[in-house]
């Protein structure tokens, strides 16, 4: 730790800090310490209801999730940044969900690859605070390593965890990407907001899947996020025909969520809607080849779920959408494709279509 670091200097570096924050694009930067007792305690029972599924990463490194020293030695403060990502002059979600031939992608993946936005700026906000303290020890993140994002964000006061596990602002809802910078500097920590959930279920009731088992408690093996996303595999028989037209994740729970009227669009120019993702016809998505789909999601976090289970999503959306003779067409087309995986899902679909 940078030795000389008066409480007075280190109140005042806190506020140069959120100064910094804001100036580099962060809506709100605060300061949590290291005590996630709690939020361990949860996380063990999650892991211990099975509720991560497949993700095995979730339970690899045991408590240093919950325990920053573990992960990074030496850290005593953890500095939380959001930034908004809800795309301006994107088309409006509940009118592509309710188009069927249309695709529903995440918001949250419709501009540039989160994960370089915000580790470049909190890399940035890092090396300006090496140029007034000297040297220090610290590791940034976004959504990269064993790190409690949400609970950490939520003891800085950058908002509470919802119903829906997500953070939610009063003043923002919960439309923002965290980052983190792990620090040993003995910064003032900031004080937690209170919940303001009240008695409001709404995102308990719209989950198409029920994957809300419960007020702060998602079982990831029923979300459509993860089916769309973070499987590997097929995706389960029972859960195809709720996803409807949801290719890549689902927002229901916060499209529906009543602190969502206050959130803002994106000022950042990187998270703009880019390749028309927005609101893409489905049968022009299933015909891209894996050299165009490659092309297409060149800088986005799609990229990383690959042209084989992007083929596996759009079949299953094909398959919830109305007979069409050019979906049975294109389904066919893709009978012979040589992953047993996309041509499980796509003989799924054509019975459903024709079925």
């Amino acid at each position: 730790m940078t030795p000389n670091l008066t409480a007075e200097s280190l109140a005042a570096l806190v506020t140069a800090i959120k100064d910094w924050g804001n100036e580099l694009g962060f809506q709100r930067v605060g300061v949590s310490g290291i005590d996630l007792v709690q939020h361990e305690t949860w996380l063990l029972a999650w892991l211990a209801a099975g509720f991560h599924g497949e993700m095995a990463y979730m339970a690899r490194h045991g408590v240093k999730r919950s325990r920053p020293a573990e992960l990074v030695p030496e850290t005593v403060r953890v500095i939380s940044a959001r930034m908004d990502y809800l795309p301006p002059m994107a088309a409006e979600p509940w009118s592509v969900l309710r188009r069927p031939e249309l695709g529903y992608i995440s918001r949250y993946t419709l501009g540039r690859d989160y994960h370089k936005v915000m580790r470049q700026r909190l890399q940035r906000l890092a090396d300006r605070i090496a140029a007034v303290v000297g040297p220090f020890g610290y590791r940034v993140f976004t959504d990269s390593a064993p790190v409690l994002e949400k609970a950490l964000a939520a003891q800085a006061g950058l908002g509470w965890i919802g119903k829906h596990s997500n953070l939610l602002d009063r003043s923002a809802g919960s439309w923002f990407f965290l980052g983190e910078i792990y620090v040993d500097l003995p910064l003032p920590p900031d004080e937690p907001v209170t919940a303001h959930c009240g008695r409001c279920v709404a995102c308990l009731d719209i989950c198409p899947t029920q994957a809300i088992v419960a007020p702060y408690q998602v079982d990831a093996r029923r979300c459509i996020s993860y089916h769309t996303i973070e499987l590997q595999g097929s995706i389960p028989l029972a859960f195809r025909p709720a996803i409807g037209n949801r290719i890549y994740g689902c927002d229901d729970c916060q499209l529906v969520c009543p602190w969502n009227r206050f959130a803002q669009v994106a000022a950042e120019a990187d998270f703009r809607t880019r390749h028309q993702l927005d609101a893409p016809d489905l049968l022009k998505l299933f015909a891209w080849d894996e050299s165009e789909f490659l092309r297409r999601t060149e800088g986005s976090a799609i990229r990383r779920l690959g042209h084989e289970r992007w083929l596996r999503n759009i079949a299953v959306a094909l398959g919830n959408a109305p007979q069409s003779p050019a979906v049975i067409a294109a389904l066919q087309a893709r009978l012979a494709h040589p992953s047993a995986l996309v041509r499980e899902h796509v003989i799924w679909a054509l019975e459903r279509q024709t079925g």
